[in-house]
């Protein structure tokens, strides 16, 4: 992310002479950032390939959301007056194909399909009597084909909407007719919220979701956790793992199929209800989708669907990614962009989903896939033979559609490589993400918490971490996410707590000096990067209350347990335990946000990176921010600049005891400021700053 400084107009050189905004052949974000224009030619091209598409699309298909809703004329179709049904399916490689399942008994001469020129195969099935869909709901089904070498395969529908699993019969998925009764059928109730400007994201997975050692369910999750984030003060919800995945253990970034919400969690319903409620409580969901790569499984997945290895994805090696052991999308293709953007409108017209996180970005933008490379920052390496044009043009096809179809529709890139214009517009030439996630901000505290004291730390640096972002295109900053807490690393909490979270965190024990700076620091560090590491904020399950341990579903290798693929809440319940006073200044944080909305203001000016006395000072929102990161220092009358003059009171205080703190600090004095330049501020206030402390002042009208 070195590059960012570049786009800040501080850094920037003079305005090209050519007037780019008003460019329209994808050069438009030259405007916007100078440091672009030796690049334009690569812009224009991937830009041209764009409109190529559109073009294509439109003239073949009626346009990009038409293209994108073929979702319902795909796979299977109901009528829903006279429940006769239609299956349609792309395998182009195969020369016989017929539907079997519960429905006929496994003939395969039954329900033979017709093959069109395009490679489809589809059949209509009419209703076993007026009104009685011939197909069984929730029955099991597959397609047969037969091959050119003679050979049968038999593989799930690949538009499939529901598939489950049976462990003592078979680790294989089967597909499952998806048809309730129209009682069964839950109707939303609830309009979607507005659209926030302030994003305060809870990343959340539903199956470890519980404290108990399984795996938690849908209605589970509507009614013990909606509440909690509501609580809590976060105003989306990004879900993990839903889309259908064979292997737990993957978190779901091995999907199986596309189309199916998870049934380890419930049925199709339970997860519109879970939606429906957060709806009502005001809170947007997205969804983790995974379009980066697809599982390799061949009986329950897309792998050689139709005999072939280059259906859905790059032939040979092209098509393989080496170090997640999956199969990677052929961008390029007619077809499968009709299968990607089509699952992006079917979770946001089927389920009420506001937007996605897409995994993967970065893999998905180059042809390395991101392995083994290191991103500098350098503007060349972002363009170039290292670039998957046919990827790039993908996601911008892909934003172009949900933002037509969805006005309001978020969606936020996971990218390592900081990619210029990834969060612009695609009109401008951008890919047009909405925000990206501050990949380099976790990175950061988990390599200062494991190499460095915290007296050792650097603050010009830790600031610099946290504001080095492109301002024109807007970041989800984060200490810590699911990348954090999986095996092998650990919680931010863990790392400054480690053992003695087990001995040491409840209030009939002693409060050792390990504890008393872990409970500290991990609000300091919650709230220094909730306020200045960028325009949305992003926290993982269970770590606003500073979650123990570390995150490892069931598998082989921990003889298949649940002891740490689950969400421990029963702790912050314990009012004798530590963790509520954690859950409480991330409650009383977003609160605070919310009021002030500091995530939809400028960027903060910093005032003050002491590294002597260990204190940063910041304004944002017309809020002032202090820091005392010191670990035996408390300073009386510290002497802080403040543009704004008048009288100043608490509105955050770290060392409140109901935050776990000492309450060193007296809410009812009132600062005044003094109208005398101080640290580049027009004015100045005094405070007293006990030692690992962050106060928040609100100016009083």
């Amino acid at each position: 992310m070195a590059a960012a400084a570049a786009s800040d107009p501080a850094f920037a050189p003079a305005p090209p002479p050519h007037d780019y905004s008003k460019a329209n052949d994808g050069t438009g974000v030259i405007a916007l950032d100078p440091w672009l224009e030796p690049f334009a030619p690569a812009l224009r091209e991937r830009y041209a390939v764009f409109r190529d598409w559109a073009s294509k699309i439109e003239a073949t298909e009626g346009g990009l959301i038409k293209f994108s809703q073929s979702y319902r004329n795909m796979g299977f179709q109901v009528d829903p007056k006279t429940q006769a049904v239609t299956y349609t399916e792309w395998a182009p490689n195969a020369v016989e194909a017929a539907l079997i399942g519960d429905f006929n008994s496994w003939d395969r001469n039954s329900h033979k399909l017709a093959k069109d020129s395009f490679g489809k195969w589809s059949i209509t099935i009419p209703p076993a009597s007026p009104g009685k869909c011939a197909i069984p709901h929730d029955s099991k089904i597959k397609i047969s084909m037969v091959l050119p070498d003679g050979e049968r395969i038999e593989r799930l529908p690949a538009w499939i909407k529901r598939v489950t699993q049976d462990l003592d019969v078979s680790p294989v998925y089967d597909a499952r007719f998806w048809n309730p009764p129209q009682d069964q059928v839950y109707k939303f109730k609830h309009p979607k919220p507005p659209k926030p400007a302030n994003l305060k994201v809870y990343e959340a997975h539903v199956g470890i979701a519980t404290p108990e050692p399984r795996v938690g369910q849908f209605k589970e999750f509507t009614k013990n956790l909606l509440p909690r984030i509501k609580e809590l003060g976060y105003n989306t919800i990004q879900l993990m793992a839903i889309q259908e995945h064979a292997y737990y253990a993957s978190f779901g970034y091995q999907v199986t199929n596309f189309f199916a919400a998870s049934s380890r969690y419930g049925n199709p319903e339970d997860l519109k209800e879970l939606i429906d409620v957060a709806h009502s409580l005001g809170i947007t969901v997205l969804l983790d989708i995974v379009h980066s790569h697809a599982c390799k499984n061949v009986l329950d997945g897309l792998n050689m669907f139709d005999g072939t290895d280059h259906l859905y994805f790059h032939e040979g090696a092209k098509g393989r990614h080496e170090l997640w052991d999956s199969r990677l999308f052929n961008y390029g293709s007619h077809e499968v962009l009709r299968f990607l953007l089509s699952n992006c409108l079917f979770w946001l017209d089927e389920y009420g989903f506001d937007g996605f996180r897409f995994d993967g970005v970065t893999s998905i933008l180059y042809t390395h896939h991101g392995i083994g490379t290191g991103f500098s920052g350098g503007y060349h390496e972002y363009f170039g033979p290292n670039v998957d044009t046919e990827g790039v043009v993908y996601l911008m096809l892909a934003n172009q559609m949900i933002h037509q179809a969805y006005p309001d529709a978020i969606t936020i890139a996971e990218d390592v490589s900081g990619m210029p214009a990834l969060c612009r517009p695609v009109a401008e030439g951008g890919v047009g993400f909405d925000y990206r996630l501050s990949m380099a901000v976790p990175d950061m505290w988990i390599k200062l918490l494991k190499e460095k004291q915290d007296e050792e730390w650097d603050f010009g640096n830790i600031c610099f971490t946290l504001t080095n972002r492109r301002h024109q295109e807007k970041s989800i900053a984060y200490v810590e996410s699911h990348d954090q807490a999986l095996v092998g690393d650990k919680t931010i909490a863990f790392w400054l707590m480690d053992k003695e979270m087990y001995t040491n965190m409840s209030d009939l024990t002693e409060r050792t000096p390990v504890i008393d700076r872990g409970l500290s620091l991990h609000k300091l560090i919650r709230l220094i990067t909730h306020a200045l590491g960028g325009e949305g904020y992003l926290n993982f399950i269970g770590n606003e209350f500073g979650h123990p341990e570390w995150l490892d579903f069931p598998r082989e290798g921990n003889g298949n347990s649940f002891q740490h693929a689950r969400r421990q809440f029963n702790l912050v319940d314990d009012h004798l335990l530590r963790y509520r006073y954690l859950y409480e200044f991330d409650k009383a944080m977003n609160n605070a946000e919310g009021k002030y909305k500091w995530l939809g203001a400028p960027q903060a000016y910093i005032s003050l990176k002491n590294e002597s006395d260990r204190v940063v000072v910041f304004e944002r929102a017309d809020l002032l921010f202090i820091f005392n990161f010191h670990p035996t220092n408390s300073y009386t009358d510290y002497r802080v600049g403040v543009e704004l003059p008048g009288k100043y009171k608490v509105l955050l205080d770290s060392d409140e005891k109901r935050f776990g703190g000492h309450d060193r600090v007296d809410h009812s004095v009132e600062y005044f400021t003094t109208d005398m330049p101080w640290n580049g501020r027009a004015n100045f206030l005094q405070v007293y700053l006990p030692t690992r402390t962050c106060l928040v002042l609100e100016r009083q009208q």
